[in-house]
């Protein structure tokens, strides 16, 4: 498929642009390191509040303390083109979404950039290769590998069947995280249904269990939680969520398997009988390395500590870069290593990840001032919202609606911090974390919950719901819309089994 052009051009405006700002007085010249080599420093954000406030004449500048609400238009905006769009010009949407996900980008940047300058460069540079870049990278590989896996043999859709692939999927997804245990099974589950008519609601019960709340019991299952063990919290601490974890499964779980049943009496269609039935055997395994491989360089970014490297001013950890390096080498790995066959009887193509990487690049850029204002915490926009975040309920329930639909990783860190300047003001993080994780542990638990099992309510609340949509309806599956999602699945099934959650918990 051929790249976007416009889309290209907005990705090369926010990486190049940035080079001639950093000419001026709003970035750090080259610095000196022992008097032996240079390297450029990170933007001081400090420094760069005061050079633009001098500029302007104004006192001292904080962007999200700054922005009005009305900026978050342009991601509200990208939302609604992805809900209503594909519905109204169908056609028009297939053939142009990189393009409309660029004019929202462009119609964002540009003013941001006109009216802040060099912070406006710098936010939308740090979102791109500090959050799109990894997560496109994490998405791509897993992707690709296992898209080099093959489960052969006769598989049946029934309803014990179906209900069996799921909890497989929803207890490997805290294992080998969300987007990997979903793009491992979505393929083979698809395939096992062939023959049934009603598919639909059998792909959002996968996004409910597998891409989302399966991946809350280690830091490895969803970014938030891998940001929460980056900042201290102990990596078998969320093993606490388990009696959440297996309630909103149960819950969900019974009623997926009580729709299966109703829908496949009511189909009255029996699976394809060749006479032959064939043992299941995986073929590609050695893609299980290379998937191995993703796991463990993603945990040794949260472990090991190799400084920090300045890319285009902005300031990345090594351990970050070494493991988006590997993940490619282990992505290419896996496609040398595949037969072409296999893929294609795999039905495999690259249509998916394409689409995912056009649309959230839309989405990363304009959802910059919703993040900002979410960051001032009570000095900001948001201030409304934060002020009423007192009790566990609050903390699991606005977390979660803010996870449905911005990045649930900077949302957890966000509330994260706000339980810590509520409980332990001016302590050290180093001390308050394990208080927090003992003395208030019920708050970090709703935290927790909340950015995990949230992200389940929106094709854009966590990396691989989207991925999976785009898989099933490539395999001909009817997808809801953006919000028949929401209203139809959503509001139905998962806002009552967290009802349920915060009625036992919290």
């Amino acid at each position: 498929m051929k790249l976007d052009k416009i889309a290209i051009v907005i990705i090369l405006f926010v990486l190049i642009f940035p080079t001639t700002i950093a000419a001026t007085d709003n970035t750090p010249a080259m610095d000196r390191d022992d008097g032996k080599k240079q390297h450029t420093q990170v933007p001081d954000l400090e420094g760069l509040h005061e050079a633009d406030a001098e500029a302007g004449g104004g006192a001292h500048v904080n962007l999200g303390e700054e922005l009005p609400l009305y900026s978050c238009i342009p991601f509200a905006c990208m939302l609604l083109s992805i809900a209503f769009l594909p519905l109204v010009a169908g056609t028009f949407w297939h053939h142009h979404f990189g393009k409309i996900a660029a004019f929202w980008a462009a119609s964002l940047a540009i003013p941001f950039v006109v009216a802040y300058k060099g912070l406006a460069v710098y936010e939308i540079l740090h979102i791109i290769l500090a959050d799109y870049v990894p997560f496109i990278i994490l998405l791509w590989a897993l992707f690709t590998v296992s898209g080099g896996i093959l489960l052969k043999g006769t598989l049946r859709g029934t309803p014990l069947v179906n209900t069996i692939i799921i909890l497989i999927g929803t207890i490997l997804a805290s294992w080998m995280g969300t987007t990997g245990a979903a793009m491992l099974l979505i393929r083979p589950f698809l395939r096992a249904n062939d023959h049934r008519k009603n598919k639909t609601f059998m792909v959002v019960f996968f996004i409910f269990l597998v891409a989302n709340i399966g991946g809350s019991l280690t830091p490895l299952g969803d970014p938030p939680l891998f940001l929460g063990f980056l900042h201290g919290v102990t990596f078998f601490w969320t093993l606490k969520i388990l009696p959440h974890m297996l309630v909103a499964s149960g819950l969900l779980l019974g009623i997926y398997f009580c729709l299966d049943t109703y829908h496949y009496k009511r189909e009255g269609v029996t699976a394809p009988d060749d006479g032959e039935k064939k043992p299941l055997r995986l073929v590609g395994i050695y893609n299980f390395i290379f998937l191995g491989g993703i796991v463990a360089a993603v945990l040794m970014s949260g472990i090991v500590d190799l400084g920090e490297v300045s890319t285009f001013g902005v300031h990345r950890a090594v351990q970050d870069w070494l493991r988006d390096g590997l993940l490619v080498v282990f992505g290419i790995g896996s496609l040398l290593a595949t037969p072409r066959s296999l893929r294609e009887e795999n039905q495999f193509s690259w249509f998916p990840i394409v689409e995912v990487a056009y649309l959230f690049i839309g989405i990363f850029i304009t959802m910059i001032p919703c993040l900002l204002l979410l960051k001032a915490g009570p000095k900001g926009e948001f201030a409304f919202l934060i002020y009423q975040v007192k009790e566990p309920v609050h903390y699991f329930w606005v977390t979660g609606m803010l996870s449905a639909f911005l990045d649930n990783a900077p949302t957890y860190l966000t509330f994260f911090n706000t339980a810590l300047g509520s409980f332990y003001s001016g302590m050290p993080e180093a001390s308050s974390v394990p208080l927090l994780m003992t003395e208030n542990a019920v708050y970090l638990k709703a935290i927790s919950t909340g950015a995990v099992f949230f992200g389940a309510c929106s094709y854009i609340g966590n990396a691989p719901n989207f991925m999976v949509r785009s898989i099933a309806s490539e395999a001909g599956t009817a997808m809801p819309s953006f919000f028949g999602y929401i209203l139809k699945y959503s509001l139905i099934f998962l806002i009552p089994t967290f009802v349920v959650v915060t009625l036992i918990f919290f």
